[in-house]
């Protein structure tokens, strides 16, 4: 892994780049917060000046509730970064993942962004590309009935009958819980070999010769017959992303230094 520096002898790329970052889980408190909105905001510079388009696959927001006129004011840095992509023209795709239940309209109608809750099919640069959080990858009936329930509308309808500061606060609680357990556990091998099992499965079905997950938190672009799997890793962690270019897809990390 790289930092993504100019190519053929110092020529930066030319715009046209599809960018991939997921798992930054904006709006803790403390946590290195500070750093990752600056990081992604040198980060979202490059986006701006090099990207046809720019791929969020999932859980860009710890935990994101929508009350019709309250915005959590943590978030404001980061949608405002949102924003200015949308406006220089880039095409922005969000793909939700896990903390991303809660999503209603905001992104799409005020952000200019558009939102997909299940996998996205698309061609980029000739190649047939599955993007997915993947979450859902080998959940078990227990955790499959509670993602039914987080993603149902009349559950998210209830939930905002709570006052904005008792609903956020309960939301950042659980929202907690999972990370904590996953940063205490890590991710088992076992977890990522479902994750390369499905990215192949896929890969070698013949309908994608891309396949892009993320949740993990764990990086790795792995090939599988004529196809690459990349799991673009975490930028809360390690400020992953990917980027595909003339239809080669690598892996980074962003230093918000080399402004190339």
């Amino acid at each position: 892994m790289g930092v993504d520096a100019p190519t053929d002898g110092g020529r930066p790329e030319g715009r046209g780049a599809v960018y991939f970052v997921s798992d930054a889980h904006f709006g803790l408190d403390g946590n290195g917060e500070r750093e990752r909105i600056d990081r992604f905001r040198s980060f979202a510079a490059r986006v701006r000046a090099r990207a046809a388009e720019l791929y969020i696959v999932g859980d860009f927001f710890d935990f994101w509730i929508e009350y019709e006129n309250a915005v959590r004011p943590e978030y404001f840095p980061i949608l405002h970064e949102l924003r200015g992509i949308v406006e220089a023209g880039v095409t922005v795709r969000y793909v939700a993942g896990n903390h991303d239940f809660a999503v209603e309209s905001f992104l799409e109608k005020h952000v200019g962004l558009t939102f997909s809750r299940g996998c996205v099919d698309v061609e980029l640069q000739g190649r047939r590309v599955r993007i997915s959080h993947g979450h859902k990858i080998g959940r078990k009936l227990p955790q499959r009935l509670l993602d039914a329930l987080l993603n149902s509308k009349t559950l998210r309808t209830l939930y905002k009958l709570l006052h904005p500061d008792v609903g956020v606060r309960f939301g950042e609680l659980m929202s907690r819980a999972s990370r904590m357990k996953h940063r205490k556990n890590g991710t088992p091998p076992a977890a990522l070999e479902k994750y390369r099992r499905a990215a192949r499965a896929r890969l070698m079905s013949g309908k994608s010769d891309l396949v892009i997950f993320a949740h993990t938190h764990y990086g790795e672009i792995l090939r599988f017959g004529e196809g690459e799997y990349c799991n673009t890793g975490s930028w809360m962690d390690n400020y992953d992303y990917a980027v595909l270019q003339d239809g080669k897809i690598r892996l980074m990390k962003w230093d918000g230094q080399n402004q190339q």
